[in-house]
C-alpha cells in the first residue's frame, strides 16, 4: 500500500499545483479590476487631500521653503475680523450657500418633472431626451462665452427681444437669476437620465392597480413615483449639492464675481489667494479649501440622515 501511495504522489502533485494555480488566480483577479481604481484615487485624491491639509497649517508661498504655523492660518481667516481674509471667507461662503441654495431644489427638482413628463412616451420622446441632456456635454467655459454673449446689453438677443435694457450680469438681483438660469439649464440632463432609468424599473402593475382604484397623476406621483426613486433622490440630492458647491467657472467667466463681489464664490477667493498675481497664500488658501470641504461634508451627513432609505 505504501508503495502504491508513494508511485501515485507524483501522479497527483501536477493537479494539486494546477488547482493552487487556479486559486491563486482567482484571489488575485479581483485586485486587477480594482488595483487602477485604487492607484488613481492614491495618487489624486488621497495623497492630495491630506498634503492640501497638511499645508493649511503652515505658511508656504510655493517656492520657499515651508514653514509650520499651527493654527494661525485658521485663527486669521475664522476670529481676526479686521483681517481681509475673515472677510472673503465670510463672504465666500455666504455667496457659495446662497448658490447652492438656489439652484439645487431645481436641479432636483426640473429633472424629476421632465422625466416624469417623458416616462408617459409622448410624441417626440427621443428627441426631448436629447434636445435636454446635450447642455451637460458642453463645458463650463463654452457655455459661459455662450451666454455671456446671449445677455450682452448691446447686442444681446435676450435686450432685443425683450426691448429691454438690462444689465444682466453687472446688476442684482439679475446676476444672480443669470448664473441660477445657465446654471439649472446646464445641469438638469444628467439628473433626468438617472431618474428615466429609475422609472423604468418601477413596475407598471402599481400604476394599474391604482388607476383601477381611481387614483389621479398627482396620487400616483406621490404614492408610487417618489417612493420608487427615494434612493436616485438622495444619490441625486447628494451628488448635486456637492457639485453646486465646488462653483467657481460660472461666476468667474460670467459675472466675474460682481457686482460689488456679491457673487464672489469661496472657491474664487481660494484660487486668487493661492495662484493670484501677487504673493501666494498657500497656507490660508489651504485652510479656506478645508473649511468648504468640511461644509460639505456638514451638509451631506444631514441629506443622508433625513433622505436615507428606511425599511
Amino acid at each position: 500500500m505504501n508503495n502504491t501511495e508513494i508511485s501515485k504522489e507524483p501522479n497527483m502533485s501536477p493537479s494539486l499545483n494546477r488547482t493552487k494555480g487556479k486559486n491563486m488566480n482567482l484571489r488575485l483577479s479581483p485586485l486587477m479590476y480594482v488595483g487602477p481604481h485604487l492607484l488613481l484615487f492614491l495618487i489624486f485624491f488621497l495623497i492630495p487631500t491630506v498634503f492640501g491639509i497638511y499645508i493649511s497649517f503652515t505658511q508656504w508661498d510655493l517656492i520657499s521653503e515651508i514653514e509650520f504655523v499651527g493654527l494661525d492660518n485658521y485663527r486669521e481667516i475664522l476670529f481676526n475680523k479686521d483681517s481681509t481674509f475673515y472677510t472673503q471667507l465670510h463672504t465666500g461662503l455666504e455667496n457659495t450657500f446662497k448658490f447652492v441654495v438656489f439652484t439645487v431644489p431645481a436641479c432636483i427638482i426640473i429633472p424629476l418633472l421632465l422625466a416624469s413628463g417623458l416616462h408617459a412616451k409622448p410624441k417626440g420622446t427621443k428627441f426631448f431626451q436629447a434636445l435636454f441632456y446635450l447642455p451637460t456635454l458642453f463645458s463650463v467655459s463654452a457655455v459661459m462665452i455662450i451666454f455671456t454673449m446671449l445677455f450682452n446689453v448691446s447686442f444681446g438677443p435676450f435686450n432685443h427681444f425683450f426691448k429691454v435694457d438690462t444689465p444682466w450680469l453687472t446688476t442684482q438681483p439679475y446676476a444672480w437669476m443669470t448664473l441660477v438660469v445657465v446654471t439649472v439649464w446646464w445641469c438638469i440632463g444628467a439628473n433626468m437620465i438617472i431618474y428615466q432609468a429609475a422609472l423604468n424599473g418601477i413596475p407598471k402593475d402599481y400604476y394599474e392597480a391604482a388607476s383601477i382604484d381611481g387614483a389621479g397623476s398627482i396620487q400616483k406621483f406621490f404614492k408610487i413615483t417618489l417612493p420608487g426613486l427615494k434612493g436616485q433622490l438622495l444619490y441625486t440630492i447628494v451628488i448635486t449639492t456637492i457639485a453646486q458647491f465646488n462653483v467657481y467657472g460660472q461666476p468667474l467667466m460670467l459675472t466675474k464675481g460682481g457686482p460689488s463681489s456679491s457673487t464672489h464664490v469661496l472657491l474664487m477667493y481660494i484660487q486668487s489667494n493661492a495662484f493670484g498675481s501677487g504673493q501666494s497664500l498657500a497656507g490660508i488658501a489651504s485652510a479656506m479649501a478645508v473649511i468648504l470641504g468640511l461644509c460639505i461634508m456638514l451638509v451631506s451627513l444631514i441629506q443622508f440622515f433625513f433622505l436615507r432609505q428606511r425599511d
